[in-house]
């Protein structure tokens, strides 16, 4: 099968080399220097390479591909040339190899020093037969021969080969995101007692520091007054905390309301954010089984070229020619080049990119979705996830018939921070307040008052049920099946006038969510830092079989941990609490309307904050899944084939062989189908049953 022209090849390259990559962390004391980590370093088989130097390699390879594209014989076709075209073409394939080629010699040695070869070690192989072939061929044309070399299909592969690259210290730069926006949660000042401001990195132990009206508490520390502090950046939970004198506060929280001093009781590496950055960066340094195949397969093919291309060179320089023998050695490298193999998972991630984005699914990380199968458990964060994570008024329930249990309450409540009294009096916004008298806190209780001469007393379930009170049990249980907190009205001979139901509730399609779930054989597992009896309510009314409550940051990643020892684990979240679980579980998915934390650890961004979009990815995946395999066989299996064959098994046989012409032309043919058949993925939403 000799060939006498030289075909158009268009070589594609590897674009996912991630299991020779390491992000680099030095964590050291980020959030207190509130510097982050430079995150376009990585670590490739030990060596160092920075994002800015690949992407020039690339700029220099395609401005120099460009005139070889022109002067280069294509499909037999040239369509520029001239006198000493020959010698330009070696001119700039040599400078594309020698300068933009270098990532893969790095790599490749990376590989070797490590005594794993692998997809680095067979490009570098590929590009540096090619380049020697097509010396070769040059020095023969120059002299008077004839040969055909490969000068453009060998620039056109270093090309997509750093494309891929680049892509792939893309995403994992993203690991850095989360540790950056964690940083940028703590203020650079802190004000002392004294008035002076200082650089957070000055904090001491023990210093006493005022927090101004909305602003970010710079340290974890105790608070000497009281306040409502915002912690929805630390639990993304959306209700204020009413913080009483020596409460625990924590650095990266939002002062809500009144100035306050605090004592800082922890800095640098024990502080809360940081604790909860090294949980992120320890979680996001794991890889999936399934992550390294291709390289895996890669480092099998290397072997299997080298050996039978030396094999096949020096069996045919004994029994033939040496010419004839560097043909067809030559031919067992370029066909093992991996092409095919290198975009067998690529290019079907590149297409559930395009199809999920149309979806409202924002991927960020195209490796954890190959895990979709071994799926057995999705554990999620209650409020923002599952509920709407708007903490209002949501009923006011009179038990006598009168018709201002509102306006009462409200008028009550005005001259409290609490978030609970906040969120009645914006309710009663449109009514006309009344003059209240001798408001006084009942702890652990709520309040009391005077409201024209007559006294009113605002308190919880707790005390209705200590002092037996009498009340209407049916329409009380009625909102706390819901996971409303109850607010109660009593007069002075302690009548139960009636209630404000508070809360957050579940999103309009969360219970067919949890039924999709169910459905796909996947066990929903509920997790918030809410109390018991609230997460109890919204899972029984959502259908959830397990739930756990007044979780810390810590305990959801220990959680899912934990489920992982039972089967693969998919994690939903919004808030920087999240983002540890987000990390360790086998697939997390973040709420769009989140925090940045959350969405900056996420493998999934939900876009528009529905949770059933998970159901959508999951089948998306699974059909990914099947491609990816697919394309892998094929990458795989066609090398078994077509290695041997380029060696000359066949030759004593048939007197026929491949040249590396012929292997070039069917290491593209094997391009093309696995392209084509990852762009035979398609997903239409309307027609896929959840």
């Amino acid at each position: 099968m000799v060939e006498k022209h030289h075909p158009h090849l268009e070589h594609e390259g590897h674009m996912s080399m991630s299991s020779s990559h390491q992000v680099q962390h030095e964590h050291h004391d980020m959030m207190q220097t509130n510097q982050p980590h430079d995150m376009d370093m990585m670590n490739h088989g030990g060596h160092m390479m920075h994002m800015g130097n690949m992407a020039l390699k690339l700029k220099v390879a395609i401005i120099l591909m460009i005139p070889l594209l022109l002067i280069s014989p294509i499909a037999g076709f040239t369509i520029l040339k001239f006198p000493g075209s020959e010698l330009v073409q070696l001119i700039l394939g040599t400078a594309i190899f020698s300068y933009s080629g270098t990532p893969f010699f790095s790599g490749a040695k990376g590989e070797l020093k490590s005594h794993k070869p692998a997809m680095m070690m067979l490009i570098t192989m590929g590009i540096t037969v090619a380049y020697a072939y097509s010396v070769y061929a040059t020095i023969i044309t120059l002299t008077g021969g004839m040969a055909m070399n490969f000068w453009f299909e060998l620039s056109t592969l270093i090309v997509i080969m750093l494309i891929g690259h680049l892509i792939e210290m893309k995403a994992i730069m993203g690991a850095g995101d989360a540790l950056k926006d964690l940083a940028s949660l703590i203020p650079k000042k802190a004000h002392l007692k004294n008035g002076k401001d200082i650089d957070i990195s000055e904090l001491q132990v023990g210093d006493t520091i005022l927090v101004k009206e909305n602003e970010k508490i710079p340290a974890d520390g105790l608070i000497l007054g009281s306040a409502n502090i915002d912690e929805s950046m630390i639990t993304g939970e959306s209700r204020a905390v009413n913080k009483k004198p020596n409460d625990p506060i924590y650095g990266g929280s939002l002062n809500q309301n009144i100035p306050f001093e605090m004592t800082v009781t922890t800095i640098g590496k024990d502080s809360f954010l940081n604790q909860v950055a090294e949980l992120v960066k320890n979680a996001q340094s794991q890889k999936s089984n399934l992550e390294n195949m291709a390289d895996k397969v890669a480092g099998y093919l290397f072997y299997a070229a080298l050996s039978v291309g030396i094999i096949s060179f020096i069996f045919w320089a004994i029994t033939s020619s040496f010419s004839f023998a560097l043909l067809l050695a030559v031919s067992v490298f370029v066909i093992a080049c991996p092409h095919a193999l290198g975009l067998a998972v690529p290019l079907v991630v590149s297409r559930l990119t395009s199809i999920s984005s149309k979806n409202g699914l924002l991927i960020q990380n195209r490796t954890s979705l190959e895990q979709i199968h071994s799926i057995k458990y999705a554990l999620m964060d209650k409020t923002g996830t599952l509920t709407d994570g708007k903490f209002k008024v949501r009923k006011v329930i009179d038990f006598t018939g009168r018709t201002d249990i509102l306006q009462l309450m409200a008028t009550l409540e005005q001259s409290s921070t609490h978030p609970i009294a906040l969120s009645i009096v914006n309710s009663a916004k449109d009514l006309p307040l009344l003059s209240a008298e001798n408001v006084q806190n009942i702890p652990g209780v709520g309040l009391s008052g005077q409201i024209l001469g007559k006294t009113y007393e605002i308190v919880n379930l707790k005390y209705l049920r200590k002092q037996q009170l009498k009340f209407d049990d049916t329409r009380v249980l009625e909102f706390l099946n819901l996971g409303l907190t109850l607010s109660f009205l009593i007069d002075e001979e302690k009548n139960v006038l009636g209630f404000i139901a508070l809360g957050d509730s579940p999103k309009n399609d969360a219970k067919a969510f949890i039924a999709g779930l169910l459905a796909q054989g996947i066990i929903p597992v509920m997790l918030t830092g809410d109390n018991q009896a609230t997460a109890e309510k919204v899972s029984t009314s959502l259908n959830i079989p397990e739930f756990r409550a007044e979780l810390n940051p810590e305990d959801k990643a220990n959680l899912v941990k934990e489920y992982q020892k039972k089967g693969g684990v998919l994690f939903i979240g919004d808030g920087v609490n999240d983002s540890p679980a987000l990390a360790t579980a086998d697939i997390g998915f973040a709420i769009g309307a989140g925090t940045s934390v959350a969405i900056a650890t996420a493998d999934v961004v939900l876009v528009n904050s529905n949770p059933s979009d998970v159901l959508d990815m999951i089948n998306i995946s699974k059909k990914m899944l099947r491609k990816m395999k697919q394309n892998l066989w094929f990458g795989a299996g066609y090398n078994i084939i077509a290695i041997p064959i380029a060696a000359g098994i066949i030759y004593p046989f048939t007197g026929l062989y491949i040249d590396p012409l012929i292997a070039a032309v069917l290491m593209s043919a094997s391009t093309v189908i696995v392209s084509i058949n990852a762009m035979s993925l398609k997903y239409d939403k309307k027609t896929t049953d959840r």
